[in-house]
């Protein structure tokens, strides 16, 4: 029998993995949800299996995710990451990877954690969507509106309403798994635990 799945993961094992074990699991880990701001925002305008393909070396370069690391990289740390081939070497896009740590260690402070602040766009609960076909998945909401509007009052850049969609999805906001996915139960079971 044959895994049912979302079709935009298709074949690629590293795809499937993905799928099967991260997309739409809820998380409330801030360092988790402060990598996926720096690759959704790595992301924009390229696939997402493009930067899925390099995120361990965007955590080899970027050291680990770091929030208080990346904050403080100098212009010649921009540079040297600029030269680097294993992430997307786009000035605007590692600038905005410091700008966010910078933005996300002040948002923690007012806060306490990260969590509490991007969970807030869903009132802490996953929304939970039954999609029967990937053409009716949005590619933004009045949420993720919301949270893009926020997110850029407080500092934030690449952040547009579908990256902060996509972003909401990767992290388990809402449960865009089809309903006819082997995973849309799973998650929406995971929200409930």
């Amino acid at each position: 029998m044959t895994t049912k799945r979302c079709g935009w993961c298709g074949d690629d094992p590293l795809y499937q993995q993905y799928h099967d074990q991260e997309w739409g699991v809820p998380c409330f880990d801030d360092s988790t949800l402060f990598e996926f701001l720096l690759l959704e925002g790595a992301q924009a305008g390229l696939s997402w299996i493009t930067v899925l393909r390099k995120r361990e070396h965007y955590r080899r370069a970027y050291d680990q995710f770091n929030p208080e690391k990346i904050a403080r990289y100098s212009p010649g740390k921009v540079e040297q990451l600029l030269q680097n081939p294993g992430i997307i070497r786009n000035r605007l896009k590692v600038n905005s990877a410091v700008r966010n740590a910078r933005a996300y260690l002040e948002t923690v402070q007012r806060h306490g954690t990260f969590s509490n602040y991007i969970w807030q766009f869903v009132d802490g609960e996953p929304i939970q969507n039954r999609w029967r076909k990937l053409q009716q998945v949005p590619a933004c909401t009045p949420q993720s509106d919301a949270m893009s509007k926020q997110l850029k009052k407080d500092g934030f850049n690449f952040v547009g309403s579908t990256i902060c969609y996509a972003y909401m999805q990767s992290m388990g906001m809402v449960n865009d798994h089809l309903i006819e996915c082997f995973r849309h139960e799973e998650c929406a079971v995971a929200s409930r635990t």
